[in-house]
């Protein structure tokens, strides 16, 4: 619209230059000519910007009905309540495929005892994800068996099996609200007290305190206005609210710098006291002292013990962790998730 506004212009001052050196119209003539161009220019441009805004709409508006038009989660007709659990996991030859005929997990098994703090460990797209996926039921499996305390979650209502499920992930999502609304969002019914005691046994009561209204500041969307630590420790107090019997940490600590790391590990420690635990993690200094290993590579456990036993087997773990302690010989140790 731009070239059509400057060409109208530019004939104009051309024909119009032409008709002043004749002496047929005056130099005013033409300025009052070029100003009626300006003019009807202007609204052709809005109408192009404004369709613009118009495309821009469509394709938002496409992404909101897309969520809108996705069926509702159904609980299957015999699905029970879930009462307290104990927190035994149990994963009987499992396997997924997001597409069909490229399967992800394969015929994977594990036991998880009450209590006990199970370390995910593979490379990137290995499937560890997954299979916390797969036990919060956000995605159904192919085939196989995924139990908590013997009971087969896929008949267990969703909304029950949910809460005794408490998440910390390596990028914590915060609402445009308060920090306490934020830490609240574990357990809406929760009181200021109760707010309170887990942001302390969470190690974010202090800085929460500097902040300019403490409890009552409004974070911004994400929360951006905290630092990357200052966001985890928020979603370790929220999951703390919530007091779930299984919790699943995801590389958690991967984003901070190492006295934050001390703090979140710290906090870490008081999240996992006496809860199932299931940790991914990159670094291995962070889950040398886990139960069970589980080393996952092309949806396959290909190993699984504790640190000292897959070291001696002298495997894929042996090689990656020589390699990383190697690495971090000269710098200090990092506090271990586990004790």
């Amino acid at each position: 619209m731009n070239f059509v506004s400057n060409l109208g212009l530019a004939i104009v001052a051309g024909v119009g230059g032409v008709l002043a050196v004749r002496g047929a119209i005056t130099v005013g003539a033409i300025a009052t000519f070029i100003n009626y161009t300006r003019q009807f220019g202007r609204p052709l441009n809005d109408i192009a910007n404004l369709y613009n805004s118009i495309q821009s709409a469509m394709a938002g508006a496409e992404r909101v009905f897309e969520i809108i038009d996705e069926p509702m989660e159904v609980d299957a007709p015999d699905a029970r309540p879930l009462a307290q659990i104990q927190g035994e996991v149990v994963f009987d030859d499992v396997s997924f495929s997001y597409v069909p005929g490229a399967p992800v997990l394969k015929n994977v098994s594990l036991d998880a005892r009450p209590g006990q703090v199970i370390a995910l460990i593979g490379p990137t797209g290995a499937g560890k994800t997954t299979i916390v996926n797969l036990l919060t039921r956000f995605y159904e499996i192919d085939s196989g068996r995924i139990t908590i305390d013997g009971q087969d979650i896929r008949k267990i209502k969703k909304e029950d099996l949910r809460r005794q499920l408490g998440i910390v992930l390596q990028d914590t999502f915060l609402f445009t609200g308060t920090v306490r609304d934020n830490i609240k969002y574990g357990r809406l019914e929760a009181t200021n007290d109760e707010v309170t005691a887990a942001a302390k046994l969470a190690n974010a009561d202090v800085f929460i305190r500097r902040l300019p209204g403490a409890y009552d500041t409004v974070l911004s969307e994400r929360g951006g206005n905290l630092s990357q630590g200052q966001r985890q420790l928020l979603a370790i107090a929220r999951a703390i609210l919530a007091d779930p019997r299984i919790l699943i940490l995801d590389e958690a600590t991967s984003s901070v710098d190492t006295r934050t790391e001390k703090h979140i590990q710290e906090a870490m420690l008081r999240l996992m006291h006496g809860r199932t635990s299931f940790v991914i993690a990159h670094r291995l200094s962070t889950i040398r002292e886990a139960d069970q290993i589980l080393v996952i590579n092309r949806g396959e456990i290909i190993e699984r013990g504790n640190h000292v036993e897959l070291v001696a087997q002298n495997g894929f773990y042996a090689r990656l962790s020589a390699n990383q302690f190697q690495a971090t010989a000269d710098d200090a140790p990092p506090v271990s998730l586990v004790k």
